[in-house]
């Protein structure tokens, strides 16, 4: 799943998960966040770097259990480009090194076509327009098979399941 925040993807990671009697990945950032908002310190660059090793350990657990089919919530390449976003432009180069390594077969751009919901460790509703455009710029220059998503959480799982059963038959 890639895409701006409050855009369905944890959802949907579940919902696959659940539908093919598989495992999801869940996000690293989001724990982590949400530790530092409890003790009241405030994200920075240099939280990326420990994001970023927390996300891929995190996946190599899930990779070690898993037996087919694996859904990430997220991913690098999202971690990536959150990075820029919001600490212009800044990315660490072991993040940018990692990249390389890291192969998913298909990612799932959630479009922002649902509305909004508050989330504490959210960063702003305003930029998911902006957001969603970097993210589908990124996907397009690192040349790796997407397909967006838009509708409503039922039409969107419909289409992942769709798009996963024709990977499945190749």
């Amino acid at each position: 799943m890639f895409g701006p925040e409050s855009t369905g993807k944890t959802t949907l990671a579940k919902q696959l998960a659940v539908h093919y009697n598989s495992l999801w990945v869940p996000e690293y950032s989001r724990v982590y966040a949400e530790k530092q908002l409890e003790n009241g310190i405030e994200l920075t660059k240099k939280d990326v770097l420990p994001i970023a090793l927390g996300q891929m350990e995190l996946e190599q657990k899930y990779i070690d259990k898993s037996k087919q089919l694996l859904f990430f919530d997220t991913n690098l390449l999202e971690t990536k480009v959150y990075s820029e976003y919001l600490y212009n432009g800044y990315c660490p180069d072991i993040l940018k090194e990692h990249l390389d390594e890291n192969y998913y077969d298909l990612y799932f751009l959630t479009d922002i076509d649902v509305p909004w919901e508050y989330d504490p460790v959210r960063a702003s509703k305003s930029a998911r327009k902006q957001m969603f455009l970097s993210f589908k710029n990124e996907l397009e220059a690192q040349g790796v098979p997407y397909i967006t998503l838009s509708g409503s959480k039922e039409v969107r799982f419909n289409t992942a399941i769709m798009q996963v059963d024709m990977f499945l038959e190749k």
